[in-house]
């Protein structure tokens, strides 16, 4: 096998269209247990004159078998053949292309491309595995129909499933057999998938609004059927939905569903044909927990709305990813509030945005949500242009509105069915259905990094004026940058508690959640009309833009937020800035308190006795901020001190309020296991209540119950993650007990290795390292993998930060040995060690010598190195 060339930096000012048309590709896959033979006659139209060069994109793992036009074999003098891609010489104006390959599947650990998982064939082809099936034009804008023939053996492969429709089936010789598929749709090739296997399906139906009858189906290995029920209510809770909220029908007579345990990404939206990572389909009380519930339903939606954002109107080019990822992302988490608590639901996507999209944004790897260049596209799958590009998405909506947007939506959808857009035709959509010009606000396409938002007051008599002030900091390639258009939502609490609407000048205009603020300058002012001298600022109601907000209120004024704001999100962040403030404080200082401050008090009671609001959000307001949210508010991160002092702040809070905390946590106790809304409420608020009791004197024995008598894994998992942080005495003997019950569910397993990735015992470092050696770690696993070294170094600061070095050493040591199996998932463990901005001198030097030390690994992949010399910058 000929090695690839390093890759070419690619640029969206580069961009070209085809000079070709696709009509038409027939596929035939033959399978066989050591090799597969892929047929692929695809029908080519030129643009212009014949007697051009067609360049296809390849891969060199495959060989190429045969390649004919027109039925005539080509000689060798008639096409150019490197390890990544195939050049024919003076094609014709309209002709057929046929190419044979044959493929490694079981050799295949890139997971990239056709590969053998679990006993079953299956395919991977975002963003460019296509290459690896067949010499083919592997880019998002050539849309083609496909028919599919795929044959393999009748008894190890009953299952044959691709996109779109099946057509015919049946049986050939020797104990082999065949099934057809054919899809109406014109699709890229990344959204072409193949699955053949011996599977269970658990079936059910829809009938769409217009009457027209689809059968769903979601095929699972036999032993996990009856872990597949949720996800099929998801999918058809998410078909309901997505009718009612845009009116958007599906457009097949069936949709299939397939779970895969080796998977690099959480599930993939191919045309008719979803692949998924088992973590999101396989569920049961039992083994998940409740967030792995709202996990499911949240990726499934997520998978189907691409049906229509993402496949009918798919990306002309990589460089458009948000287009599709930015939208639909937008969309799951509106489907999943819809579905739980739209409050808690927000505070969760906000603390994600906030631990991996803002340091991605502060660090040598901020890039905006519409790159401008890239080497490697497979690393530009980013919470940046995922989750950030769904926080655009949400301020277009609420700039411009529900009916509005939703207009937009309507025309954006009759401009680009069936066709490849790009970011301003969407844009542009949004303009045409509003009659708003959102020309400044596309700078939120192009510029990267968090904007800083600093809020001041000043009375002027009865008024009351905001001056609101926007700057960014430098990011690679973009030292200055424009003011970004974006809306900045507001309010007023009363000191009892109540919403205040003053009049305000400008065009703002007062709504249910507050008053819109249209935000366009460095510096803005707005003035509101009559304002009661004790009304306190209610600040970014709704987390209405992603960005960093500093302002001016006091410890009094943030404790009347933190009670009585209606806002959850603002509620919930003054909290969280109490907290904070004296926490780091205490760090600045060095000291520790052993009582509680009296305004601290007050807001921790009111939360401890409060039995009308949502207990979901309760726990939200209990808690303490996270290590790494109270890491990012330091120049210097100490995670030491962070660690400690949160910990013996949580210790005094618990023994202060002991009699409190164990009567709301009783209060809790004992009811019966349901999926309902407010029973997972109640177990968050009552798993929430662990962490402080585990901190009594009768904490082992409380912890111990807790994890003894869980009737589910969200009960069983909140205690084993207490004890696994713990010194109980029973710490090992429970974990090992867990292991031996559940060792033969993959699923669960990964939760007993993430548990100790995440545990701030000192040992944690060397434990980590034992792990690998454990029988049950699969280093060819993406799921194990990540629960193990992902968890560890992005979730354990204390100890991944270790002043000796060793959570860094450790972390490239497996960057280079997986980057030697999956040069993919390598790449998404490198991340981390490009976060040295804010350490001392020290641990600064250790990263950069771990990053050095990966870049000095000799065959390292274009993945890997893109990353991680960018890291170093």
């Amino acid at each position: 096998m000929a090695a690839s060339a390093p890759k070419q930096e690619k640029r969206l000012a580069d961009y070209r269209a085809p000079d070709f048309e696709l009509e038409h590709v027939k596929l035939i896959f033959r399978l066989f247990e050591n090799y597969a033979e892929v047929e692929a006659v695809t029908h080519f139209r030129m643009k212009g004159e014949a007697g051009k060069c067609l360049t296809l994109d390849g891969s060199p793992y495959m060989s190429l078998e045969a390649i004919s036009i027109d039925g005539v074999e080509l000689g060798e003098d008639q096409y150019v053949q490197t390890p990544d891609s195939l050049t024919l010489r003076a094609v014709p104006e309209d002709f057929s292309l046929k190419i044979i390959t044959k493929l490694q599947p079981k050799e295949n650990t890139r997971l990239e491309g056709l590969y053998f998982s679990g006993g079953n064939f299956c395919t991977q082809c975002e963003a460019e595995g296509f290459r690896h099936i067949t010499y083919f034009p592997d880019r998002p804008d050539v849309l083609a129909k496909y028919d599919v023939r795929i044959e393999a053996d009748a008894n190890k492969y009953p299952v044959l499933l691709s996109n779109g429709n099946p057509a015919t089936n049946g049986a050939l010789d020797r104990g082999r057999h065949y099934a057809e598929w054919e899809d109406p749709h014109p699709k890229p090739s990344y959204l072409f998938a193949l699955v053949a296997g011996d599977l269970a399906c658990l079936s059910d139906s829809y009938k769409t609004k217009s009457g027209r009858p689809v059968a769903l189906n979601i095929y699972v290995a036999p032993k996990d059927l009856d872990k597949s029920d949720y996800a099929m209510q998801s999918l058809i809770r998410a078909m309901k939905w997505d009718e009612d909220v845009y009116g958007l029908e599906y457009d097949l007579d069936v949709y299939n569903i397939v779970a895969v345990s080796d998977f690099n990404m959480g599930a993939m939206e191919n045309k008719g044909l979803n692949i998924f990572n088992t973590k999101y389909v396989l569920a049961s009380p039992e083994t998940a927990t409740d967030a792995d519930f709202d996990h499911v339903e949240g990726v499934i939606g997520h998978e189907y709305f691409h049906n229509w954002t993402g496949n009918r109107i798919t990306c002309r080019d990589w460089f458009q990813l948000s287009l599709k990822e930015g939208l639909t992302v937008f969309r799951d988490q509106e489907f999943s509030s819809d579905m739980t608590s739209r409050a808690v639901k927000r505070l969760d996507d906000v603390r994600v945005l906030r631990m991996l999209q803002f340091p991605e944004d502060a660090g040598p790897l901020a890039h905006p949500i519409r790159p401008e260049k890239y080497i490697e596209i497979n690393n530009f799958y980013t919470t940046t242009v995922y989750n950030k590009g769904a926080e655009v998405i949400r301020m277009i909506h609420r700039l411009l509105g529900a009916d509005a947007f939703q207009e937009g939506m309507r025309i954006y959808f009759d401009r680009h069915d069936g066709k490849a857009a790009t970011c301003e035709d969407f844009v542009a959509a949004m303009e045409a259905g509003s009659g708003k010009d959102l020309q400044q606000f596309r700078l939120w396409y192009s510029q990267a990094g968090t904007p800083k938002l600093t809020v001041k007051r000043e009375w002027q008599g009865d008024d009351l004026t905001l001056t609101i002030e926007q700057s960014s900091a430098p990011s690679p390639g973009q030292a200055v940058k424009a003011p970004y258009h974006m809306p900045v939502v507001v309010g007023f609490v009363g000191n009892g508690g109540q919403d205040i609407q003053p009049e305000v000048e400008d065009d703002a205009v007062w709504t249910p959640v507050g008053c819109t603020l249209d935000l366009k300058k460095a510096r803005q002012v707005f003035t509101f009309r009559d304002v009661p001298k004790d009304a306190v600022p209610s600040l970014l109601r709704g987390f209405s833009a992603p960005v960093v907000l500093e302002h001016d209120l006091n410890d009094n004024e943030l404790a009347v937020l933190a009670s009585h704001d209606s806002d959850a999100f603002v509620r919930w962040e003054a909290t969280q800035d109490l907290y904070s403030r004296y926490l780091l404080k205490q760090i600045s200082e060095d000291t520790t308190a052993n009582t509680v401050p009296t305004h601290l008090s007050a807001v921790f009671t009111s939360h401890l006795e409060d039995r009308e609001t949502d207990p979901a959000l309760l726990a939200e307001l209990i808690s303490l901020p996270s290590e790494v949210a109270l890491g990012q508010k330091m120049e210097t991160l100490q995670p030491e001190a962070i660690h400690a002092t949160r910990k013996a702040f949580m210790a005094t809070l618990a023994g202060q309020y002991s009699e409190a905390i164990l009567q709301q946590y009783r209060e809790l106790e004992g009811s019966q296991f349901s999926l309902e809304q407010s029973a997972k409420a109640k177990r968050r608020l009552r798993n929430a209540l662990l962490g402080y009791v585990m901190l009594l004197p009768e904490g082992e024995e409380c912890v111990k119950r807790h994890y003894e008598t869980a009737n589910n894994m969200t009960d069983c998992m909140a205690a084993l993650g207490q004890i696994s942080h713990s010194e109980f005495g029973c710490r090992q003997a429970v974990l090992d007990a867990f292991y031996e019950k559940w060792s033969a569910n993959e699923l669960v397993v990964d939760k007993w290795f993430a548990v100790q990735a995440q545990s701030s015992r000192p040992d944690t470092v060397a434990q980590v390292e034992r792990l690998l050696e454990h029988p049950a770690f699969k280093m060819q696993n993406p799921n194990r993998l990540r629960s193990l070294v992902s968890t560890f170094s992005m979730l354990n600061q204390v100890r991944f930060h270790d002043e000796s070095g060793e959570g860094y050493r450790f972390l490239a040591n497996m960057i280079v040995q997986v980057d030697k199996i999956n040069p993919q998932t390598a790449a998404r463990l490198v991340p981390p060690l490009g976060r040295w901005g804010r350490l001392d001198e020290v641990r600064r030097t250790y990263m950069k010598d771990a990053l050095r030390a990966v870049l000095e690994t000799s065959d390292l992949s274009d993945d890997v190195r893109e990353l991680a010399e960018k890291s170093l910058t």
